[in-house]
């Protein structure tokens, strides 16, 4: 195993062991599926899942970009139990030992809360239904009607979670012996073997946030003042938004993200701000009224939100084709070749039988505590009951029998997202929801369409990634000898935090800063964005200013082609080639956090240069510790706004004046 040293705590412990390491006695000391959820475990969890929702709201409301968490979750937790039962056995205490199933148990508990923050729509669907948003768009805009506005409230959103939150948890309860013993799915972010040393994450925590609260001192009022305005590259650039802004949070994507997805950030940037926005500018007049303001969409703001639909609904449906048709082949091939198992490789030689030992003493343990299949129909059943009977009463346009036929499909569209999920790690939950918003919104129509339509997309996006995210814990729970009853309910106990914390958490943003409006560093970029698509699948195209149409079916076109190319070329080529998903968020947010995420790919390309081993068993931990200790200052900035406390200087850069 590894190493505790006391003084400056560098621990190096796996987390979740690899496969060929799990002992053969492990099998005797394995605690019961009751033992592996633990009061202190539960206690941990909502702490961390409370610090992991108020990131995810950041970056939702800033740029839309959320990257795995899970490892974070899964350092912290063993962080914070570990340092606990150190700190009461120096005290002379009894504690109980610290086991990888009761660490499973935290990450799945953390992981189902914080991903609430993101599948509940506090920075898309559901905020694109409230009075800023319409506003932004525009009362005279077609389709965009003040019935259809529903302001966030807290009771009522924590009730719409509470009623569609569950049911992905026992859509495909039935189904996971077969996703992760028959088919053998890998569910990568589940099967990370989390061995960095969390003393790094408590390093770069404890430097985040002091930097973080540096920053705010020179901040001064509203959003133009302070390093998050540095003119790093020239006050030119800095019109276009091409700045380093000196921000924590998006390092350290940048340290997680793979290199491909944030140099695509950075060329979506560059296409977009530095190449496209800039020649239509050009056009004012010509194309489009040159009197606009800046947030018409009748003007360049148009061309930025609509174009960057575009990119996103191509990537959107060519991966979506894409793994329904992987999924849908494998299933054949694995149902006709039973020997064929996808992505599993044979392993030969002496350590074969140890392996088979090992692999039986798994699947006993995955088996050994059932769910029912009863138990997991019966559920699905009376929480859909319940559901469609409450939801056309917080949502009144959405009709009892579109809910009532959105969880008939549902469970299939959960199982293309789960078994998607284990082959690609990519989890398609928002392409779901946007599906389910245009057709619901098209079917309802102009009375009301854009609210059906924008509760159908959180209906269908929170089971297909709840869902996703349960059997990935299956799989993660299969690798630590972890019980799958303890897994599931733990992330029912996970889903019921995320159900309040998550709610609260953005109440905490609603109310003290200034969501949504386009001069705030919390734009909500996303919520345009769904109001828009809601929109559009009622009225159509119409509206849209001069070549935009045009623009829009050009840049669909393109990210279909970009897909195919990456799928078709040689794998030396495609990884090179840009993913049309993430180019498609500066195109509406700005250059700046791209340049950010590329200082990080920058920092960890170099790092790979000088010592990849330490690279790769620290990446994670510096990323989360830069992550989280930004993260952990937005509370104290938030009670500070609450009060009216503003910061005390105004830092700001112009161009010299001669005297």
């Amino acid at each position: 195993m590894g190493t505790e040293n006391s003084g400056t705590v560098e621990i190096s412990e796996p987390l979740l062991e690899e496969p060929s390491k799990i002992p053969e006695s492990d099998s005797e000391n394995i605690p019961d599926w009751k033992e592996q959820i633990t009061i202190r475990g539960l206690v941990v969890s909502a702490v961390l899942g409370t610090l992991f929702c108020i990131i995810t709201h950041k970056l939702n409301l800033t740029v839309g970009i959320i990257p795995s968490l899970n490892v974070a979750a899964g350092l912290l937790g063993f962080f914070f139990v570990k340092s606990w039962t150190g700190f009461m056995s120096q005290l002379g205490f009894s504690v109980k030992p610290f086991t990888k199933q009761e660490n499973t148990v935290i990450q799945t508990c953390v992981v189902a809360c914080y991903g609430l923050a993101f599948s509940g729509g506090f920075g898309s669907y559901l905020l694109a239904m409230d009075e800023k948003t319409y506003n932004l768009i525009g009362p005279d805009y077609p389709g965009n009607r003040a019935e259809d506005v529903k302001n966030p409230g807290l009771l009522w959103m924590m009730g719409f979670i509470f009623i569609v939150s569950f049911l992905g948890l026992f859509s495909l309860v039935p189904l996971r012996k077969v996703m992760v013993l028959g088919y053998k799915l890998t569910y990568p972010s589940g099967t990370a073997t989390a061995m960095n040393q969390v003393g790094r994450l408590g390093k770069y925590l404890s430097i985040s946030f002091c930097w973080s609260c540096f920053k705010w001192f020179f901040s001064g009022i509203g959003d133009a003042c302070g390093f998050d305005n540095f003119p790093t590259l020239g006050l030119t650039l800095f019109k276009n938004t091409f700045y380093f802004d000196f921000s924590p949070t998006y390092v350290g994507c940048g340290l997680i993200c793979p290199h491909i997805v944030n140099c695509s950030v950075l060329f979506g940037a560059i296409i977009s701000w530095g190449i496209l926005w800039p020649l239509i500018s050009q056009r004012a007049g010509d194309w489009y009224p040159a009197d606009l303001g800046s947030n018409d969409f009748k003007g360049l703001y148009g061309y930025k939100v609509f174009i960057a639909i575009s990119l996103i609904l191509g990537d959107g449906l060519y991966n979506l084709i894409k793994i329904v048709s992987i999924s849908i082949s494998e299933i054949f091939r694995n149902s006709s070749m039973e020997d064929n198992i996808p992505l599993v490789m044979e392993v030969i030689g002496g350590e074969s039988s140890r392996l088979e030992l090992e692999k039986k003493k798994r699947d006993e343990v995955f088996l050994k505590d059932r769910i029912p299949f009863w138990f997991a129909g019966s559920g699905y059943v009376a929480l859909a009951a319940i559901s469609t009977a409450t939801m056309p009463i917080i949502f009144p346009p959405l009709k009892w029998y579109l809910v009532l036929c959105s969880y008939v499909i549902a469970p299939a569209l959960a199982f293309c997202n789960s078994y998607g999920t284990g082959l690609t790690d990519w989890s398609l939950a928002s392409t779901y929801g946007k599906i389910g918003l245009f057709i619901i919104a098209s079917l309802v129509g102009s009375n009301g369409g854009v609210v059906a339509g924008l509760a159908a997309c959180g209906v269908m996006m929170s089971i297909v990634s709840t869902a996703a995210d349960l059997m990935q814990d299956f799989k993660t729970g299969y690798l630590t000898l972890s019980s799958a009853k303890s897994m599931f309910v733990s992330q029912l106990v996970g889903t019921a935090m995320g159900c309040i914390i998550a709610p609260l958490t953005f109440w905490m943003y609603w109310n003290a800063f200034d969501i949504g409006s386009p001069d705030s560093p919390y734009k909500a970029p996303y919520a345009v964005i769904y109001r828009e698509m809601a929109i559009l699948g009622i009225e159509g195209f119409s509206e849209l200013p001069k070549h935009c149409l045009a623009l829009c079916c050009g840049f669909f076109v393109a990210a279909l082609a970009i897909n195919l190319l990456k799928d078709v070329t040689p794998a030396k080529v495609s990884q090179f080639i840009p993913i049309p998903m993430a180019m498609a968020v500066p195109f509406y947010i700005g250059a700046y956090f791209a340049i950010d995420m590329f200082v990080g790919t920058v920092i960890l390309f170099v790092w790979e240069k000088i010592n990849k081993k330490d690279a790769d068993d620290f990446a994670g931990a510096v990323a989360s510790g830069l992550i989280c200790g930004d993260g952990i200052w937005t509370i104290p900035s938030a009670i500070l706004s609450i009060f009216r406390i503003n910061p005390p200087i105004c830092m700001y850069f112009g161009p010299s004046v001669r005297t």
